[in-house]
């Protein structure tokens, strides 16, 4: 949530700031309703201090109240619950209109409203060739894929791994945790599935993207669309003590999605699914260090790309495509030789203090200074099953089978995937 206080301060700087996304906030509404919020504070503010003061001179007199004051005292107080009330209604009109907003983008990320003016900042060496032997193909063939079960099962756009298939994805999550954990200094968390509304709020899923979220209507409770979710609700409500942080997590987990928003692209193989595996980085800063913190962590799954033999790139996304709760977003992507496409498997974003002010996550700086709020950093480490992908088209050989990269081999036991 943005802060109503930046924005009364100084609101054109707001605005001109989410113009840049392609919104048109309504600053004016903002402005009118905190003018108010002010007033009606202040209107109660005065209300119960001659109330008091009613109070006390009764009790310093140690007499029984006049009929007028009584009378006086009573029209005050009822003054002051219908001050509360339309308070109330205010406050509640504001977060309405709050918690929508996205992010406001940084100032060196650059102009433009959809994907074609991101900006690509490099591409790994390697050459981004083509063979038309696309992983929905391969897989099929070789018995580890079964697109047809899934839908069978749960309809489209579900997969069914199997075998040797599995085991590659189940390697890949694996070691991928390992090298978060024991080279990068991360966490490991396995956090529930289902979050609680107040949650998904947190995160910024919710209101705006509710229709793309699974619920259960009966408990209320939402399944994680990314560990992201449920790794900001750690500390929701808490204060960090000093000298705690920065707070490195990574989990890995399925992520569920209703993929409206994929609506005419390619969705062809296992490339936009309703539920994949996904490895997450997640990290709570201080302000100050959350920049440097950002390219610590493309360079992290930087790594996972360049130990696996992956073509990649690195692009910075513009501020029209970046995530609504982002301030600043890097994409990796993947080139896929059968599909013939860069394939995204990780978007890494600073959120600065846009996640912790909706959560009620506040840090001290040192002990006994004043609470300040954290930033917050989220990113794949990398996503699957579009890992997967790269490793099935990249590692084809021209007799069918599959070589894995060698960092897999541990975790795997076999080194190439035959069809059975």
């Amino acid at each position: 949530m943005l802060s109503l206080e930046q924005i009364v301060r100084d609101p054109e700087k707001f605005r001109a700031a989410l113009v840049r996304r392609g919104e048109a906030p309504p600053i004016e509404r903002i402005l009118e309703l905190d003018s108010r919020r002010k007033q009606l504070i202040q209107n109660a503010d005065i209300d119960r201090a001659n109330r008091n003061k009613v109070s006390k001179a009764i009790g310093d007199e140690k007499r029984k109240p006049t009929p007028d004051e009584i009378t006086e005292m009573r029209e005050t107080g009822d003054r002051i619950k219908g001050v509360e009330a339309e308070l109330s209604a205010v406050l509640e009109e504001l977060d309405a209109i709050l918690l929508p907003i996205p992010n406001t983008p940084l100032e060196d990320v650059p102009d433009g409203l959809d994907e074609t003016s991101n900006v690509v900042i490099r591409t790994s060496e390697g050459e981004t060739s083509e063979h038309g032997n696309a992983h929905w193909d391969v897989a099929t063939k070789l018995g580890i894929l079964d697109l047809e079960a899934g839908a069978s099962i749960a309809g489209a756009r579900f997969f069914v791994l199997k075998g040797k298939g599995a085991r590659l994805q189940r390697a890949l999550a694996a070691w991928m945790l390992d090298v978060q954990t024991d080279e990068h200094g991360y966490t490991e968390i396995d956090p529930p599935l289902l979050v609680r509304g107040e949650t998904m709020t947190g995160s910024g899923n919710l209101p705006k993207f509710k229709d793309n979220l699974y619920r259960d209507s009966e408990s209320d409770l939402w399944l994680v669309p990314t560990a992201e979710v449920a790794l900001n609700g750690l500390h929701q409500g808490q204060i960090i003590d000093a000298g705690v942080l920065p707070m490195k997590y990574v989990a890995q987990t399925p992520s569920f999605r209703k993929e409206h928003t994929s609506a005419g692209r390619d969705v062809r193989g296992i490339k936009r699914v309703h539920q994949f595996e996904k490895v997450e980085m997640f990290r709570y800063v201080e302000p100050d260090t959350s920049v440097e913190a950002l390219e610590e962590m493309v360079a992290e799954a930087e790594t996972l790309c360049q130990r696996l033999g992956l073509i990649y790139r690195v692009l910075k996304l513009c501020a029209g495509d970046i995530g609504f709760q982002s301030a600043k977003t890097y994409d990796i992507e993947v080139w896929s030789p059968g599909c013939a496409e860069w394939l995204e498997v990780s978007s890494i974003s600073t959120c600065t203090d846009f996640q912790t002010r909706r959560n009620g996550t506040r840090y001290r700086p040192e002990v006994g200074a004043s609470t300040r709020l954290p930033h917050t950093l989220n990113g794949s480490g990398l996503a699957l099953p579009r890992i997967w992908i790269a490793v099935i088209e990249n590692g084809l050989q021209e007799d069918g089978s599959v070589i894995i990269p060698d960092v897999l081999v541990p975790y795997t036991g076999w080194n190439r995937i035959e069809a059975s």
